[in-house]
């Protein structure tokens, strides 16, 4: 049996698409060199894996009408599934380990510019 499309899900994984493309800019425009876009591991994906210098960057993106609403929508589960998918990213390439690890957020919201928020959140959650 064929599930029918859901539109409103359709229009949120668009605008979701369009937030982790003006991060990524972001991020390149900010000297960061894009490693992976949309990685994903068994029960997670990280939304960019970048580098700038010697520092892995594994971020997270969140695309709501507002910045506090972007930035209070990053629940501790989704955080502990991030952080196990960036382990299993750097197990299966270990040309990208060996520097300092980070987990940041990049903010979108209608109308503003993205908002990076480094080291917003540590592993350990």
């Amino acid at each position: 049996m064929r599930r029918e499309a859901d539109p409103g899900r359709s229009a949120a994984w668009g605008r979701g698409r369009i937030a982790e493309t003006a991060a990524m800019l972001l991020l390149l425009a900010k000297g960061y060199r894009i490693l992976a876009r949309r990685w994903r591991a068994p029960g997670a994906e990280i939304d960019i894996v970048a580098r700038r210098g010697g520092t892995i960057v594994f971020v997270e993106v969140k695309a709501r009408r507002s910045m506090d609403l972007a930035e209070i929508a990053l629940t501790p589960a989704q955080r502990r599934r991030i952080t196990r998918a960036a382990e299993l990213f750097l197990a299966r390439h270990p040309r990208h380990g060996g520097g300092d690890m980070r987990y940041d957020m990049i903010l979108v919201s209608n109308g503003g510019w993205p908002r990076h928020i480094q080291g917003a959140f540590d592993a350990d959650v």
